[in-house]
């Protein structure tokens, strides 16, 4: 399988000492319509649900989990967390 992006290996469950667990991870809000944005990260273009924050605008960054917005976060913690999956995503290219 060939992935376009290296967010696309955070869209699984990451298994922690056979412990599974599923990551919410930021995305910036490109567009809006009615209950659906249309969403963007590292290049990647999605539409998700915003039924559970229906407070999101377009320019914010919302927390993205199993296609919903489940929060509105700030964009500085947008950023260090994308920052952070990033290192994540690159340690575990290493190990590879």
């Amino acid at each position: 399988m060939t992935v376009a992006s290296p967010w696309a290996k955070l869209s699984s469950p990451i298994s922690v000492e056979r412990k599974t667990m599923c990551l919410a991870v930021p995305v910036q809000v490109i567009s809006i319509d009615g209950n659906e944005a249309e969403v963007e990260i590292g290049g990647v273009k999605r539409r998700i649900s915003i039924m559970l924050t229906p407070e999101a605008k377009v320019g914010d960054y919302v927390l993205l989990h199993t296609g919903y917005a489940i929060n509105v976060i700030d964009e500085t913690e947008a950023q260090e967390t994308l920052k952070i999956l990033g290192e994540m995503v690159r340690l575990g290219d290493e190990e590879e």
